[in-house]
């Protein structure tokens, strides 16, 4: 079995040996479907962890990682990328408006695109730097009145407006499904709506059950507390 059973018992140590274990279970669970493990980016949401918490992550190979708060993230990831050019950063959480132009620059994907709002704000803020991040839309699929997102019914639209009026980026699509449901139930609905609309990226899957979305047509994986242990204030979005 090519998956590892227990991360303690490699000669990795800590979030290092739970990233190889996390690596291992993704590309199982894409060759039990015959997906190639390639197509699939881990995203390591590193958010309430410290960059000396991170760096461990990044010295075993990790170039994707996902924060939920602009700020946040702008205290940890400039002097990150200084010395890892390569890193790709995701912002997975809430983006509000007073927010943006610190968000735009920083982040290369942003996961969170969930209102029209949002969408003029961006293509305004593309127009004035005549630059925009990779954008997701994020789909409210258990239309729970306390979580962001576009409501599935009014999804088509949206992407529609924002790619063919505004000319934004959008790449793929999110969601988070809730807590207490069947989560394949979710990735099947968005999997489903993303080929409907011509878009390939699907951001779906967190540490509880990212190898089901990987058999559900996964290409974006959102794994925090598998990689890096246990938060000392868990948050309900995101990793």
């Amino acid at each position: 079995m090519s998956m590892i059973e227990n991360p303690a018992q490699t000669s990795l140590t800590g979030s290092a040996a739970r990233l190889a274990h996390v690596r291992q279970t993704i590309a199982k669970a894409a060759q039990d479907i015959g997906r190639d493990a390639t197509e699939i980016t881990l995203v390591a949401v590193s958010k309430t962890f410290t960059a000396d918490e991170i760096r461990p992550v990044i010295d075993a190979g990790q170039r994707v990682f996902g924060e939920n708060r602009v700020q946040e993230a702008e205290s940890k990831f400039p002097a990150l990328k200084a010395v890892f050019p390569d890193i790709e950063l995701h912002l997975i959480g809430p983006l509000q408006t007073n927010k943006l132009k610190q968000a735009a620059a920083l982040f290369d994907v942003i996961e969170s695109l969930d209102r029209p709002k949002l969408a003029e704000a961006l293509a305004k803020e593309r127009d004035r730097t005549g630059h925009c991040p990779r954008l997701f839309v994020q789909v409210n699929t258990g239309e729970e009145p306390q979580k962001a997102g576009i409501l599935p019914l009014d999804a088509e639209a949206f992407v529609a407006d924002c790619r063919d009026r505004l000319g934004l980026p959008v790449e793929g699509l999110m969601c988070i499904p809730p807590v207490e449901e069947n989560p394949a139930l979710h990735f099947a609905l968005l999997r489903d709506m993303g080929r409907r609309l011509g878009l390939a990226g699907l951001s779906m899957g967190m540490s509880g059950d990212y190898p089901i979305a990987v058999g559900l047509g996964a290409t974006h994986v959102r794994v925090g507390s598998a990689i890096f242990g246990s938060r000392a204030y868990p948050e309900p979005t995101a990793g």
